[in-house]
Order: C-alpha cells, then structure tokens, then sequence
C-alpha cells in the first residue's frame, strides 16, 4: 500500500512524545473528513484519528486499534449520529471481515472517493490535471469478484481448523456465511469450503486455499505437508460435483490434479480466449477489464500500419486485443512463465504479429534490442510501485500516445512528473473501478506529445 501523505494536523517538532493508547480504549469522536482511503478523519487532544467505518459529519464511539506518536488507528464501535450518506452495509460480516472496507458508502459515493484520490495525487504530485476527465468504468457493486484468496490455519488447542477470510485489522480469521462480492459459483464453493476440508484426516497440512472463476471454475489447495490418498480423493470428489478444477501446489508451482485440465477467460469483443494457471496475475473484475481493455485501445487508437509496445504484458490481457488493430505488437514481461503464458495466447489465437520478450523493467529500457526501431504507441500496466525508470526513457522510443494503466494513483502521479517533462501532455484520465465496496483505486490516463515535441 502506498505511504500516506495527508497534509493533516500534527504537532510541531521538539514537543513531548506522546504515550500510546491502550488497545481497545473508547473514545468519543467527531469525524472532520475522509481520508483517501475511506477512513474518517478525527482530532482530540493533539492526536490525530483515523478512524475504520465512520463517514465525515458523524459522530462515533472508536475503539483504539494502534498508536504511534500521535497518530491513532481506530474502529468505529457505535455510530451515535451518523451521516446522511451512511446505508446498511450489504454484508453481514462488515466491519469485522478485512476484505471490503466502504461497503457502508453508496456505491456513487465510493466513486467519488476515488476520483478525487486520483485527482488529489495528480495535482498535488504532479501539479497536473488531465484536459479530460473519463467517466468511471464500472461493474454492479457485487457478484464481481472471480478470485479470492481464503486463509485457512488449524488450531491446535482447540483442535479445529479456521476457514474464511483474514479480520480487519488483525491476523483472526472470519468465518463466514456469505461473501456477496464474489460471483455466484465462488459463493458455493466458499460457502463448503469449511464443511470440506474440516472433514480431512490432516487438516494441518492446508496452508490456504483459492478460488477462480473464468472458463470454468477452479479451487487450488495450497499444502504444507503431504496429502493422505484419502483427503485428495475426498477433495477430487467434491470438485468433480460442484463441478470444479481441483489444483494442488506444494513445493513446486500448481498443478491440476487431472492432467491436461486448463483455466482461462475470454475477451469477447476481440474473440479471445487466454489461458492461466493458479499463481498468474489475472484481473478479478472481467466486466471492468473488458471494458478497461476497450478503452485502453480506443484511447490509444493503434492504427493498421503501426508498431505498439505493451510494457508489463502479462498473459497479454492488452496486447492480443491490440494485436487485432496494430501492425505489429512487442509484448515484453519481467517473469520468463509469464512470457512463456503470453506467447502461448497469441499463438493459441493465431496473432503471428505478436512478439514476447522477458525484461527486467525497473531497469531503463536504454539498449534493448527489442526497443530498436521505435514505436507509433505504448501501454504500460505496472505493478503499484509504478514504472518510474520505464517511463524516464519512453520518450527515446519515438512514442506520440502512451496509456498508463494502475494501480496505485500516488505512483502514476509520481510518473506524470517524468512524461511531462519529456514533452507529453495529460490528455485524459479516468477510475477504474476494478474493486467496488473497497478504497481501492485503479486508473487509467492517456498521454500525448505533439508532433512538434516529437520532433525536438
């Protein structure tokens, strides 16, 4: 997660420490404002509170989950006037499950928390406001999620094991009896799941398991130990009825426990279909990542005849698509399976104008050889450390349009920095709403240089 940075009121240097505050202390607040992430913001007594669960103009009872100086980290325990925003959070384990944090926020207002996280960085950051503000690309709220990680940890004095997802806050375990943000064949899984693997011989031996959906859905069981032939038949039973791929990893990488068993999705609009396997990266929302993809090539508007780079490819979530408009596409990737996955996809699709290179990108590109001879566009989709060392030597390649996509606003902004000093203008930018009912933002903005500044 990205170092904070909130401007907020602390007290000046050289004062007394302040003492912490006991755990689980009560106190009584009136939330000011939210913070970026969704939390509301409160002040007493020279300390500065971020309080979980509250909306600005409420006034609450938080619990003290951590302090450091004078910054509290708090929960809010009892809502003694809430806001006019606030609704019934959908999700019966809200507040207590870690996963989705603003669930008591209107879907629309989430929005809006978003869009001015990403508009606060780029203006703060970057001094730059995009000449064109993109309407969010949206899912419905829930039923979108098609993978979870579920932690699972056997507990030896009371000998039972723990099933569900990690509690906010702490490393405690939430049990649970739905999960409304995952889509509905991972909610049956998730929903068995504990009766399942509390039926095991050696439960001990499951350090935790995860669930996909896509061309079919799969349940991947990570474990610490060996497996007796009894549990693993009692697992492949229950996957064949659900029915479900079952993949196990031990030591090495996943593999299928029926050889030859593959998991994909599909990209409609381009007629694609991409293979994965468990361990890959994969967008969890497929209607904003269609739609992110679909924006990303209209934005960057590849023409018959032009040679675009995708930087950070993946499976090659943008560059087969862009492979159906372009010339030719250089796909290049940091991880050699990865490389190995994308190459595979374009050839799986028939893209013979896909090349697939592995890089080390947080390296400047200066030199590559498969940078020779330049590029009309690129995409770059980093990780949320950004692409700061990529991004200093885009200009070199000839690029006029650069789509950035991400994953963390604070380091887009930090990058915008360095394409504006090369030349490039912020044309357009834009929230992804890869991940509703959480402060999670994802973004997507549009950078172009003119033909004068290509020039120079």
């Amino acid at each position: 997660m990205a170092k904070r940075t909130t401007g907020l009121r602390f007290q000046p240097s050289g004062g007394s420490r302040a003492s912490a505050l006991p755990v689980g202390k009560k106190q009584a607040l009136s939330i000011e404002r939210l913070a970026g992430d969704g939390r509301g913001i409160a002040f007493f007594e020279g300390r500065t509170w971020f309080v979980h669960g509250a909306l600005a103009g409420e006034q609450v009872e938080a619990r003290v989950l951590g302090s450091h100086g004078k910054v509290v980290e708090a929960r809010a325990e009892r809502i003694a006037q809430p806001s006019p925003l606030r609704r019934p959070a959908p999700c019966a384990h809200a507040g207590t499950c870690g996963g989705c944090s603003v669930q008591h926020l209107p879907h629309g207002e989430q929005l809006g928390l978003k869009q001015g996280q990403l508009a606060e960085q780029l203006r703060r950051v970057a001094g730059a406001e995009p000449e064109r503000w993109a309407a969010p690309l949206v899912s419905p709220e829930f039923g979108y999620r098609r993978r979870a990680r579920v932690a699972v940890r056997w507990d030896a004095r009371q000998q039972r094991l723990e099933v569900g997802f990690r509690a906010a806050g702490s490393q405690a375990i939430v049990a649970l009896s739905q999960c409304p943000v995952l889509v509905q064949p991972l909610q049956t899984i998730l929903l068995e799941l504990p009766r399942v693997l509390s039926g095991m011989s050696k439960p001990q031996a499951i350090g935790h398991v995860e669930l996909f959906h896509g061309s079919a859905s799969a349940v991947l069981v990570r474990h610490v130990g060996p497996l007796p032939e009894a549990d693993l038949a009692a697992l492949a039973q229950w996957c064949a009825a659900l029915p479900a791929q079952l993949w196990l990893q031990g030591e090495g990488p996943a593999q299928p426990h029926e050889a030859g068993a593959q998991l994909g999705f599909t990209l409609a609009p381009w007629n694609l279909s991409l293979n994965y396997r468990p361990g890959d990266f994969v967008q969890v929302n497929e209607q904003v990542n269609t739609a992110m993809v679909a924006q990303a090539l209209e934005w960057l508007a590849p023409q018959p005849g032009e040679r675009v780079l995708d930087l950070f490819c993946g499976l090659g979530n943008f560059s087969l698509p862009l492979a159906r408009l372009a010339r030719e596409v250089v796909a290049v990737e940091g991880v050699q399976a990865m490389v190995e996955r994308a190459q595979g996809n374009a050839e799986t699709n028939g893209l013979g104008n896909v090349q697939v290179h592995r890089a080390d990108l947080f390296e400047p590109l200066h030199g590559a050889p498969w940078a020779a001879g330049g590029f009309d566009a690129v995409l770059l989709d980093p990780p949320r450390d950004g692409a700061f060392e990529t991004v200093r030597g885009l200009s070199s390649l000839g690029a006029r349009r650069v789509v950035y996509v991400s994953c963390n606003p604070a380091t887009l902004a930090r990058d915008t920095v360095e394409l504006l000093q090369q030349g490039y203008r912020l044309k357009c930018a834009g929230v992804l709403d890869m991940f509703p009912q959480t402060s999670h933002v994802e973004a997507m903005a549009l950078f172009e240089k003119s033909t004068d500044a290509r020039a120079m």
